[in-house]
């Protein structure tokens, strides 16, 4: 019987790593093999002389300067802030914490679209101030981009920071304190050590990403003459004259980059992670600052909240309401009509609805085939287990656009065989492809808190499998299910660079609907879509939390 079923397992795992290998390594191998093989036949010396081209060297040059000055741009934001809210006063408001993940759940593009209608030319911040001159139009910069593109990225590593600043126990700094140690001297040589991997965990998503991203470099970027990987991996795939053997070339190089990031980061959080988590009780330090100490920090946060969030979010709803843009925010030339007209227009329509599909059906996937790989891995011994969930989670260590090229290079090729390129199925694949590492985490940390004891009371019971499944292992992991569903639904709705590289022809989402009507000059119907798209996606996140809680509660 226990032969029988391990057989099972092992067929199941086998099943399911050929299947997420035709997903995931195929594309992969192919954006490798199309840089390296030149007309059939493999030439590393022409795919060298590609990526030692003085226009791919700028922009590989272009890339590592602009994730090492959003490197450093966030942490002069993101340090500040998680120290007022993890050791001080300030840290007792907790809707403070919600907030500063508007940032992270406001799609990149749209912040950055935001920005640019603020600052540009006769734009929001001249109408408002217009004493100021062309002032505001310095912003289309280098500095810019960085301000930007850090104003998106810094919640992840406040909230990394924060939470290592909470862990670290008083008594460590009351001994400094003791031994004479002034504040600045305990803050570098007890505060700043603590948080050594831990920032380094934060720094190197924060560069990852920064490399990976494509909607503020393509929005804000391009409009500077400032190119980078993804910005020139997407004009080499969809630009006449198309070149995939640059397009694969470029994606190699950023592969291989993120990859060595990830690990430089396990071995420095190897190395410098201290465990200040033990049985002992221990309790955070709390500074109580100062009524002018007070002022500073509450200053310091309004003023975070009011430039992450408060400018673009004023601009893009602002955007949305005036009727005729020549006459700006003057009063009477505000209307409701973009609205209406995203309700009446079968073009928005059509883009609202493609999106909901996409984001509902990959969503749906996701999760099905997320929690097979965790029931096959947590019954399977051995390392084939630890195969397939490393293949499932190859997609959150590889920058979206490089999945997106191989996924455009592989389908086509085998196009013959199955015609699924050019068709939504090939977007539903992809966003599954990009996305399924969200239902595997979940559902994984969700398996955790689930004891053995109770699945092997229900088989001794009599349960079938697939009963105790269904009464016991289930209910326990909707959770994590819900919470993968949701946040799947939710990046994959505003999604932009696969709906702009492989979207069927005369295809739109609603990314790519607000692209187009921003770059066509039909700027206030794009913002009010934008508008749409954070409303729909904060809602369901809204929706869902409140019916886990209530499922919780009953």
């Amino acid at each position: 019987m226990r032969s029988s079923t391990t057989w099972k397992s092992s067929a199941l795992l086998w099943l399911l790593l050929v299947f997420l290998a035709g997903l995931i390594l195929c594309p992969l191998i192919t954006v490798f093999a199309k840089a390296v093989i030149i007309d059939g036949r493999l030439d590393l010396y022409q795919a060298w002389s590609i990526i030692a081209d003085s226009e791919n060297l700028q922009t590989i040059a272009n890339s590592m300067l602009l994730g090492v000055s959003v490197v450093l741009c966030s942490t002069l934001i993101a340090a500040p802030t998680a120290y007022f809210l993890s050791r001080t006063q300030v840290g007792r408001h907790k809707w403070l914490d919600i907030l500063f993940m508007v940032p992270f759940m406001t799609p990149p593009y749209i912040a950055s679209m935001g920005w640019i209608l603020f600052m540009q030319k006769r734009g929001l911040f001249q109408q408002l101030f217009p004493a100021t001159g062309s002032f505001s139009e310095r912003f289309f910069s280098f500095g810019g981009l960085v301000l930007v593109m850090s104003l998106h990225v810094f919640p992840f590593l406040m909230t990394i920071l924060k939470n290592a600043m909470l862990n670290i126990p008083a008594s460590l700094e009351e001994s400094g304190a003791v031994f004479g140690a002034g504040f600045t001297l305990r803050l570098r040589k007890i505060f700043a050590p603590l948080l050594t991997g831990n920032y380094a965990i934060g720094v190197l998503l924060v560069f990852v990403k920064t490399l990976s991203e494509y909607g503020t470099p393509y929005t804000l970027g391009r409009r500077i003459g400032f190119y980078v990987f993804t910005t020139d991996i997407h004009r080499y795939s969809t630009t006449a004259p198309i070149d995939f053997g640059r397009s694969a070339s470029l994606s190699s190089i950023l592969v291989c980059i993120c990859m060595g990031m990830w690990l430089l980061q396990n071995y420095i959080t190897s190395k410098r992670t201290y465990r200040l988590v033990s049985g002992k009780g221990s309790r955070p330090a709390q500074h109580k600052l100062s009524r002018g100490g007070l002022a500073l920090a509450w200053g310091w946060v309004a003023l975070v909240i009011l430039v992450a969030i408060g400018i673009p979010y004023f601009s893009i709803i602002a955007t949305s309401l005036i009727n005729l843009r020549g006459y700006g925010l003057a009063p009477g030339n505000f209307t409701l009509a973009h609205y209406m007209e995203l309700f009446t227009t079968p073009k928005s329509l059509d883009a609202i609805k493609n999106s909901v599909f996409l984001a509902v059906s990959s969503a749906t996937i996701c999760s099905v085939l997320g929690t097979a790989v965790v029931l096959a891995v947590r019954r399977a011994r051995g390392r084939l287990g630890k195969v397939v969930e490393g293949v499932s989670l190859l997609p959150e260590m590889l920058p979206g656009i490089v999945l997106i090229i191989g996924i455009m290079l592989f389908w086509n090729a085998i196009y013959k065989l199955l015609p699924l390129y050019n068709t939504i199925g090939i977007m539903v694949l992809a966003y599954v492809v990009l996305y399924l590492p969200y239902t595997v985490q979940y559902v994984t940390s969700a398996f955790t808190q689930i004891n053995d004891n109770l699945v092997q009371a229900g088989r001794t019971f009599g349960g079938s499998p697939a009963y105790v499944f269904r009464r016991v292992t289930l209910p326990m992991i909707s959770k994590g299910i819900v919470a993968g569903w949701m946040m799947i639904f939710i990046i994959a709705f505003r999604e932009l660079v696969t709906a702009s590289l492989i979207a069927p022809p005369n295809t739109l989402v609603v990314s790519t609907y607000i692209n187009r009507e921003f770059e066509q000059g039909s700027v206030s119907l794009g913002m009010a879509m934008a508008v749409l798209c954070v409303l729909i996606t904060t809602g369901t996140l809204l929706v869902m939390n409140a019916l886990t809680e209530r499922k919780g509660r009953g």
